[in-house]
C-alpha cells in the first residue's frame, strides 16, 4: 500500500542547526529503567524505533555526574570514557537507519539524594530533596557554578564523541537547571538570582558552552517549560515564560517544550487525552523560528498532520507512542494506518522506572525484550511444526496468543465463550475512563481479521471432552480469572461476613456486569491498582453514598508507580467519594462494616448496606484441571500439549496477561533452556581470577 498524500508532511525532512531530520516524527528523552545499568538492551530498544522510521532518537536523561544519581531510577550516564562506549552502541544502531540520536544532558539537584554515589547533590541553596528522601543539597556558590559548568561542558563533549546529533540542555522537569529560571525558587543576591536577565544567565551559558563544544558536529536542544506553575488542565499560567523565551528564543538550534504539570504532560488516558499541550504552546511558535517540538500522546496521524500545518510545532513529539509501536512512522509511510498499535495510556511503561526494572508496555509485548530476547514487534519466526493450536479464551491473553500464533502460520482455533472478544478488556473499557484500553482489543482483533489460518468461535464455551474432540496438536487454556468475594489476610483467604448473616457482598464483576449494590457503599480496595478508584466512581455516578477504604497508606497506592496516584485521590474527593486509608476489613453483617487500623488495632465501624472487594482474583482454571483429570495428571499422556497461559495460570495486569499470550505464540515447537531463558546485561568480570576482579 502507499502513503496518503495527507501524511505528506510528516515525511519532509527538516534541518536542526547543522543537522537534517529526515521526517518530523521525533521520539523525545523518555525514561527506559535500562540506563547506564543495561546498555545492550537499551541499545536494541532504541535501533528498534530507528528501524521503525522515527527521525530523531533520543536517550533518557543523561547524568553529567556522580553527584546527580537517580537510582533506583536508571538513568543513563556521561561520566567518563566508558559511557562514550556505551551510548556508541546506540548511536551506531540508530545511524545505520538513517535517524538522528540524541542525548540530554542531566543534573538532578534537589530531586537526587545520589543514594549510590553518595555523592552531596548542590543545588541553588540548601533545599529538601523532593523525591522525599531524608537528605538536603548543599547550597551552590559561585565556584560550584563554574564547576558546574564545567561538568555539563564535558557532558557534551562525551556525548559528542559518542556520535551523538543532537545535546540537550535539560531545564525544566524540578531539576537544577528549572531552579535557576523559577522567580519563586530562586531567592539568590548574586548575578544568578533575582532579575530575569540574571536567572536566566546559567542557561544562556549553557546553550554557548554546549554549542562551543560540540561545534558544527551537532544541534543543541533546549527542554523548557511553557508555564510557570501548574493550573486548571488546559489553562496555562505562562507568567513570566514568554519573556524569559524571547530572551533565549533563537540560541538554540530546536525547543523541546513541555509544561509544570508532568501528571498532565505524562498523563493517564483515564484522565488526559491526546495533545493535552496545546493550550500551552499558544505563544512559542510566534516568538522562534526555531523548529519547535512537544508531547501529546500522539497516536492519530491526522492529528499530527493537524498539529503541523496550524503552526502549533514543526514535529511531532513521542515517548509512549514510539513504546507502544515503534514501527508508526513507517505504518502511516505504507499505508498500513490500521496496523498501528496505539498507545492505551496506562503508563505501565513508566512504573518501569519508577520500579527501577527494564521498560515494558500493555500493547507492545516485546518493548525491552529486544536484546535479551532477540524478539521483534513486526517479525516473528515461522512456525515450528504444522501442528494445529486452540486456543480457549479470547480475552488479552487469547487474543495475543492467537494473533502471534497466526503471524508465525500456525492453523489456530480461537474459541470465546462469550459473544463479544476482549474478555476483561471489553469489561473494564466500559468503566470510567477507561475507554481507551479497548484499544488492546481493537488492535488484536483487527489483525486477526487478516489471517485465514485463525478461525474464531464465539460463543463457544467448551468442555474437556470438546477440547478433545478437537483433535489439534497443542491447547492453550486462557480463560482469565475472577474476583473474589474474599481477602487475603496473610496466611489465607478469608470471608469478611460475619457469622450467621448473608450480607450483600459484590466484587468488581458484579458491577461491571450491571448490578448494582444497595446503598450507602464501601468500596475495599486491596489491589491497589485502578479498580478501586474506577468501581468508586462508577457507583458514585450512580448516585450512591460511597466510602473508599484501603489498608494501604495511600489510596491506589500502585498508581502512584504509573504517575496518576494523585489525579485518582484528588478526582475522588472532587466526586464526594470519602476515603479511608491504613484500616482493613475484617467483617461485616449487612448494616455495618467493621474496619480496624492497621497500627493501632482500633475499630472504626462504618454504617453500610453493601460491600463491593476489590481484593484478589481467582484464576479460571477449571478447564485446565478437568482436561488433566482425563489423564490422571499425567500431561504427558494428552494427545497435545496444554498450557494454561494468563490470569488463568496467575491473575495480574494487562500488558503481564499480553506478554503471556505473546510468549507463549513465541516459544511453542521451539526448545527453551528453562536455567536460562534470557540474556543478561550486566558486566562481564570474564575469567580473571578472583584476586584481579
Amino acid at each position: 500500500m502507499s502513503r496518503d498524500p495527507r501524511y505528506d508532511i510528516l515525511f519532509d525532512p527538516i534541518r536542526i542547526g547543522p543537522v537534517t531530520a529526515k521526517n518530523r516524527f521525533y521520539q523525545v528523552p523518555h525514561c527506559t529503567g535500562m540506563g547506564w545499568l543495561r546498555p545492550r538492551m537499551l541499545a536494541d530498544m532504541r535501533e528498534m524505533k530507528a528501524e521503525g522510521g522515527w527521525g530523531v532518537i533520543c536517550t533518557e536523561y543523561n547524568s553529567i555526574h556522580p553527584s546527580s544519581d537517580d537510582l533506583t531510577s536508571a538513568s543513563a550516564s556521561l561520566w567518563n570514557d566508558s559511557d562514550i562506549r556505551a551510548h556508541a552502541l546506540m548511536t551506531e544502531k540508530v545511524h545505520a537507519h538513517g535517524a538522528l540520536a540524541g542525548a540530554e544532558l542531566w543534573y538532578g539537584g534537589i530531586r537526587t539524594a545520589n543514594m549510590l554515589t553518595r555523592e552531596v547533590p548542590m543545588d541553588l541553596t540548601s533545599f529538601p530533596n523532593s523525591a522525599g528522601h531524608p537528605f538536603q543539597t548543599r547550597a551552590m556558590d559561585k565556584s560550584d557554578i563554574r564547576m558546574f559548568r564545567h561538568w555539563h561542558r564535558k557532558a557534551a563533549l562525551r556525548a559528542k564523541e559518542a556520535e551523538f546529533d543532537i545535546v540537550y540542555v535539560y531545564a525544566t522537569h524540578g531539576y537544577l537547571i528549572s531552579n535557576f529560571l523559577d522567580p519563586r525558587i530562586n531567592t539568590r543576591g548574586d548575578e544568578y538570582g533575582g532579575s530575569l536577565e540574571n536567572r536566566t544567565r546559567l542557561v544562556r551559558e549553557l546553550i554557548e558552552e554546549t554549542k562551543e563544544a560540540v561545534g558544527d558536529r551537532c544541534a543543541v536542544a533546549v527542554r523548557f517549560a511553557a508555564d510557570e506553575k501548574i493550573g486548571e488542565d488546559g489553562v496555562p499560567i505562562h507568567g513570566e515564560r514568554r519573556e524569559m523565551f524571547e530572551m533565549l528564543a533563537e540560541m538554540p538550534d530546536l525547543w523541546d517544550i513541555n509544561i509544570a504539570d508532568y501528571s498532565l504532560e505524562m498523563g493517564v488516558s483515564r484522565f488526559v487525552k491526546e495533545a493535552p499541550l496545546e493550550p500551552y504552546m499558544d505563544f512559542v511558535k510566534s516568538v522562534t523560528t526555531k523548529p519547535v517540538v512537544t508531547v501529546g500522546r500522539f497516536t492519530s496521524p491526522d492529528t499530527m498532520v493537524s498539529q503541523l500545518k496550524r503552526g502549533v510545532v514543526d514535529m511531532i513529539g513521542a515517548a509512549r507512542p514510539s513504546i507502544a509501536d515503534p514501527f508508526l512512522p513507517k505504518k502511516i509511510e505504507e499505508g498500513r494506518i490500521d496496523s498501528i498499535r496505539e498507545c492505551i495510556g496506562c503508563n505501565i511503561c513508566y512504573s518501569g522506572d519508577t520500579i527501577g526494572v527494564a521498560i515494558r508496555c500493555t500493547q507492545n509485548p516485546t518493548m525491552g525484550e529486544e536484546w535479551r530476547k532477540g524478539w521483534h514487534p513486526e517479525k516473528i519466526e515461522d512456525k515450528g511444526s504444522d501442528g494445529k493450536v486452540l486456543v480457549v479464551g479470547a480475552g488479552p491473553t487469547g487474543l495475543e496468543a492467537a494473533r502471534a500464533l497466526g503471524a508465525r502460520g500456525y492453523d489456530v482455533m480461537l474459541a470465546e465463550a462469550a459473544r463479544n472478544l476482549g474478555g476483561r478488556v471489553t469489561r473494564e473499557c466500559a468503566l470510567p475512563g477507561m475507554s481507551e484500553y479497548v484499544r488492546v482489543r481493537a488492535y488484536r482483533e483487527q489483525e486477526l481479521v487478516n489471517m485465514p489460518n485463525v478461525e474464531v468461535f464465539r460463543e463457544s464455551a467448551l468442555t474437556a471432552e470438546d477440547v478433545f474432540a478437537t483433535e489439534v496438536d497443542h491447547v492453550a487454556i486462557a480463560t482469565g480469572a475472577t474476583w473474589r468475594r474474599e481477602r487475603f489476610n496473610g496466611e489465607v483467604y478469608v470471608s469478611i461476613a460475619s457469622e450467621g448473616t448473608s450480607p450483600e457482598i459484590l466484587t468488581p464483576d458484579d458491577i461491571m456486569d450491571g448490578k448494582l449494590p444497595r446503598g450507602p457503599v464501601l468500596v475495599y480496595d486491596e489491589d491497589g491498582y485502578y479498580m478501586g478508584g474506577v468501581i468508586a466512581e462508577r457507583l458514585q455516578e450512580a448516585g450512591l453514598t460511597v466510602t473508599l477504604a484501603t489498608p494501604s497508606d495511600q489510596i491506589s497506592h500502585w498508581a502512584g508507580k504509573t504517575s496518576e496516584r494523585w489525579r485518582v485521590r484528588t478526582h475522588l474527593m472532587k466526586l464526594g467519594v470519602k476515603t479511608i486509608v491504613s484500616h482493613n476489613l475484617t467483617s461485616f453483617d449487612g448494616e455495618t462494616a467493621s474496619l480496624c487500623c492497621e497500627y493501632s488495632g482500633a475499630a472504626l465501624p462504618l454504617s453500610v448496606s453493601s460491600v463491593v472487594m476489590v481484593t484478589q482474583r481467582t484464576p479460571n482454571d477449571g478447564l485446565y484441571r478437568d482436561i488433566l483429570a482425563r489423564v490422571d495428571g499425567k500431561v504427558d499422556e494428552l494427545p497435545f500439549t496444554l498450557k494454561r497461559i494468563g490470569d488463568c495460570e496467575a491473575p495480574a495486569i494487562i500488558a503481564a496477561a499480553i506478554y503471556a499470550g505473546h510468549k507463549y505464540a513465541r516459544e511453542l515447537d521451539t526448545v527453551v533452556d528453562l536455567d536460562e531463558p534470557l540474556k543478561h546485561d550486566r558486566v562481564d568480570v570474564g575469567d580473571l581470577p578472583f584476586s584481579e576482579i
